[in-house]
């Protein structure tokens, strides 16, 4: 039985409003097998016509609406006649969707000799699709057929009665998965399921975007002209880069010869550092910093410049490469025109940089995160794997939130 027949089957055996409706396979047809059918269509007289849906096997594989509904008259002759027009408009209006999907979507070859049809009597009223995306519920509105002037299809998230909104989350929560449900809302105030459909494996930009962002808390630019913008990524973790010298450190003074590193070997490991900041900034005209640690805790810059002490030769060698280094990152911070930090760091910008002639078309962008969510932000930006090399959005809100997620 097809996904559409499947799904009302189940949702009118739990008592949600499912008009009365008969499946009729392609066998069926074949074989003439009518007769249930035929006692449908003569307890459905009053309606005078009926509504056709397709009802193929595969059809869930396909995105919805590629297969069309029709009205017809409420007897046998009506029906083959829809049947066979379903299949003559997916032999010739739909022909181009279908292989398009068959190509990009990996949707399956069809024998459209296998249509079946619901068939339900025809219902006087508005058409409303609903299905949640991101974290809300949408409504769509579409042909009023009540009306002599229609407006034209609109989506909500206020739907006209706040039943809607509980019937839908019902049918959700009933049939497991994210789900696209259609109803047919009557002049009285009659709401009857007509379809559902499942799509959790449709992905929907929002609930991508939801996945892969990152929210933060504001935003200071004294230069206010556009709301979004694209920048490639230099991940800055100046606490992890201490950690690793004072590792480096712990490891020259081991017993074990084998694997201990010399000063050179330390010292490389910041001129390395050094050419990378260079050489990003040379690559990319304008750039954000995405700052998990500008500056390293005192803590480890202590023990990085005195690890050493036993060795003063030495520690005289490390203490400028480092002292160096955090002039190094001022000037390499300087250059980015978007710094993404927690909110304790300050900027100080000069004349030419706050509001220089340059600053017109691309102004500087401080966009932080409050101090007491450091922990939290840092694991969310780990988590979905930002790294240096990045291309990322930044999508500047409702309050001035911004939102980051990688392109």
């Amino acid at each position: 039985m097809p996904e559409k027949a499947r799904l009302l089957e189940k949702l009118k055996a739990a008592h949600f409003n499912v008009p009365d409706f008969i499946y009729v396979s392609a066998s069926d047809f074949r074989e003439e097998r009518f007769g249930p059918l035929q006692a449908f269509l003569e307890s459905h007289r009053e309606s005078f016509k009926v509504i056709a849906r397709s009802a193929h096997p595969q059809e869930e594989l396909f995105k919805g609406g590629t297969f069309d509904s029709l009205e017809t008259y409420a007897d046998l002759a009506g029906i083959k006649y829809a049947r066979d027009r379903i299949i003559e408009l997916a032999r010739t209006g739909s022909r181009l969707s279908i292989k398009r999907q068959q190509r990009f979507t990996k949707a399956p070859e069809i024998d459209l000799n296998e249509m079946g049809v619901i068939v339900m009597p025809f219902i006087e009223g508005a058409s409303v699709m609903a299905k949640m995306v991101g974290e809300h519920w949408e409504f769509g509105y579409s042909r009023n057929r009540i009306h002599k002037v229609d407006c034209e299809p609109y989506i909500t998230k206020t739907p006209h009665d706040t039943r809607l909104m509980d019937i839908s989350q019902s049918i959700q929560d009933l049939l497991g998965f994210q789900s696209e449900i259609e109803y047919i809302t009557s002049p009285d105030g009659e709401i009857r399921v007509v379809q559902a459909k499942d799509i959790s494996r449709v992905e929907i930009l929002e609930t991508m975007e939801s996945k892969i962002t990152v929210k933060l808390d504001g935003i200071r630019r004294i230069r206010k002209r556009r709301n979004y913008r694209e920048r490639p990524l230099f991940v800055m973790d100046n606490r992890q880069f201490y950690i690793n010298i004072i590792s480096r450190c712990e490891e020259m003074v081991l017993p074990d010869e084998s694997m201990k590193p010399d000063i050179d070997d330390i010292l490389r490991t910041i001129t390395e550092y050094e050419e990378e900041l260079e050489s990003f900034a040379l690559q990319h005209e304008r750039f954000a910093v995405l700052g998990l640690h500008l500056r390293p805790p005192s803590d480890l810059y202590q023990i990085a410049n005195h690890y050493l002490d036993d060795t003063p030769e030495l520690q005289k060698l490390l203490s400028p490469a480092l002292h160096d280094l955090m002039y190094k990152i001022d000037y390499f911070l300087s250059e980015a025109d978007t710094l993404i930090v927690k909110d304790k760091i300050g900027v100080n910008l000069c004349t030419h940089d706050a509001y220089g002639i340059d600053t017109v078309r691309y102004p500087y962008w401080f966009v932080y995160w409050n101090v007491d969510r450091h922990d939290q932000v840092v694991r969310a930006f780990s988590r979905l794997g930002f790294k240096t090399g990045d291309s990322i959005g930044i999508d500047v809100g409702y309050e001035e939130r911004p939102r980051l997620f990688r392109l």
